[in-house]
């Protein structure tokens, strides 16, 4: 299937990489089709999908249950009238719904937003409104349902809520009855490659969500993330740790994995319990595994040596700067290297530990040569080794595929984030002698003391190997002398909240002065009991700030 978008589909080096990677798209790309339906020709009785949940049911899904469940869905969606350019909202945590739902919203041409079972009426509301949603396709769970109702007196561009059940109220749709009595499909006229396709809403810490909108083309983007990243071939059994309203889904989940012809793992749980997820890998011989730094740290404080992850052979880890420590003790229990990768809800993977490459914990690794990226100053001048830089993305030498087509109906903040020819990303970091790159922080949130730039992962980073800490965030507060100084806002383990108080804020300040350089210990520390976060768990930094 590779071969078919790639000259070449095996490097022998990061430099061979760096150099031969050349992606070719097709006009008209459809993944529903180019994908999906090419491998149920290809290989019908390859499993696509194997799903469990923490009931104890099971299912597989080949590439041919793939093809005929998403057609009949794609006639039942066009049955209620949704077709090219209409937005449908998914709401099905880790149902192996979803797949078929958005395989098929793809074959019609409408816009697919996934989004967290977490949103509330309001949030739900403001998506509504600001997307103008058709229809929404969720988990009958009675939370969920009662939200979504709730909103729709306040939500007129909604016209079909559907349900998966269990629960499917009265004045709602039947997704399993609209499957069974779908008519068969027809295709509808083929989309362009510029099409809107997908779209994320992707809490800031500011304000209200932006809508991140994607092409037809973006799942091709995602080739690099699945097959030189996650390092998966056609016979990988692949497990990412994500609810499918989250980006991160799209990553690890569907887009890639697919492409490459991997087999998807899906556990549905509802809780996270590091004990069941390392029997899952045992039990079904996962073979490649991604997950955030939290779920590496619950797991590593299990006995490891109690189960039997020999068929484990490749790991790789994302969503915020990975401590040493703990792929230390991974490495040692496992003999496996996390390799670290970087991107946004805007992009594919954009950085990271690819297979030819010696990781160095705590560094995002280093550029995917898809994108044309570099490193500048806020004049626009390209940084020299060690020094900070905003991490942007070049727009002038070809398509960049992966990247997004810009913030949904705000042109004022596309055009500051796609000025002088580039996307301005808004993360800073620095890259190294040897062209690894290190996260420092967003823009707005460096903080310059006596003419240092601090960055507040570096300092989070080292608070975290603290016993007492369980969460931080670093901000930056008005000095006289020094411009800013170092602020920890830290929520203390059980263990260590008696001891709350100026012996515990020295202890932790000497022990970041041990960590870290020196100057980017926190001279004021304040403990609370939560940190102020958005929906998707991001700290909310400025508001931390404000008080």
């Amino acid at each position: 299937m590779l071969e078919k978008f790639l000259d070449k589909t095996e490097f022998e080096s990061y430099e061979d990489f760096k150099t031969n990677f050349k992606l070719n798209v097709p006009e008209n790309f459809n993944f529903g089709y180019d994908i999906v339906d090419a491998w149920a020709e290809k290989a019908p009785e390859k499993v696509a999908l194997r799903w469990t949940n923490d009931k104890g049911e099971n299912i597989d899904f080949t590439f041919a249950d793939i093809k005929r469940e998403t057609d009949k869905a794609a006639s039942y969606f066009q049955s209620l009238g949704i077709g090219k350019g209409d937005k449908v909202m998914l709401i099905l945590k880790r149902r192996y719904e979803f797949w078929i739902s958005i395989v098929a919203l793809h074959k019609i041409n409408a816009v697919v937003i996934p989004a967290t079972h977490l949103l509330t009426k309001k949030d739900i509301v403001y998506r509504a409104n600001a997307a103008t949603i058709k229809a929404i396709v969720a988990v009958g769970d009675d939370l969920i349902v009662e939200h979504i109702s709730s909103s729709l007196a306040e939500s007129p561009s909604i016209e079909h809520c559907i349900s998966v059940g269990p629960n499917i109220p009265d004045n709602w749709s039947d997704f399993h009855k609209g499957l069974n009595e779908a008519k068969p499909f027809v295709r509808p006229e083929k989309n362009s490659n510029d099409d809107l396709f997908l779209m994320y809403f992707t809490s800031g810490t500011t304000g209200n969500p932006k809508m991140v909108v994607h092409c037809h083309t973006y799942p091709l983007g995602h080739i690099v993330t699945a097959k030189y990243w996650h390092n998966l071939t056609e016979d990988s059994l692949h497990l990412t740790v994500a609810d499918t309203g989250w980006g991160k889904a799209a990553w690890g989940k569907l887009y890639g994995q697919w492409i490459v012809g991997a087999t998807i793992f899906v556990y549905d749980h509802e809780k996270f319990t590091p004990a069941d997820m390392l029997a899952m890998i045992q039990k079904y011989g996962i073979t490649s595994f991604c997950a955030p730094p939290t779920v590496f740290r619950f797991m590593i404080r299990e006995d490891l040596s109690k189960y039997d992850l020999s068929s484990l052979k490749y790991c790789t880890i994302a969503g915020e700067p990975l401590n040493p420590h703990v792929y230390e003790t991974f490495y040692k229990a496992t003999g496996i290297k996390l390799m670290e990768g970087f991107g946004q809800t805007e992009t594919t993977v954009t950085i990271a530990t690819f297979p030819w490459v010696e990781p160095k914990p705590g560094s995002m690794g280093i550029p995917n040569p898809a994108y044309d990226m570099d490193l500048v100053s806020a004049d626009g001048r390209s940084v020299e080794e060690g020094e900070h830089g905003e991490i942007v993305i070049r727009l002038d030498k070809r398509p960049q595929v992966g990247l997004f087509k810009g913030y949904y109906k705000d042109e004022e903040k596309n055009k500051v984030v796609f000025a002088d020819n580039v996307y301005h990303t808004g993360d800073v970091a620095w890259r190294d002698e040897d062209g690894y790159y290190w996260f420092v922080g967003r823009t707005d949130d460096v903080i310059k003391s006596s003419g240092y730039r601090i960055g507040p992962f570096e300092v989070e980073s080292a608070l975290m190997t603290h016993p007492a800490v369980v969460e931080c965030a670093i901000t930056g507060v008005p000095d006289e002398v020094r411009g800013q100084v170092v602020k920890a806002t830290i929520v203390l383990s059980a263990n260590y909240k008696e001891r709350a108080g100026e012996e515990l804020i020295k202890e932790i300040q000497n022990h970041v002065k041990k960590t870290t350089a020196p100057y980017k210990y926190p001279r004021v520390v304040e403990f609370v009991d939560e940190l102020p976060k958005t929906i998707s768990g991001k700290i909310k930094r400025k508001e931390i700030r404000k008080e």
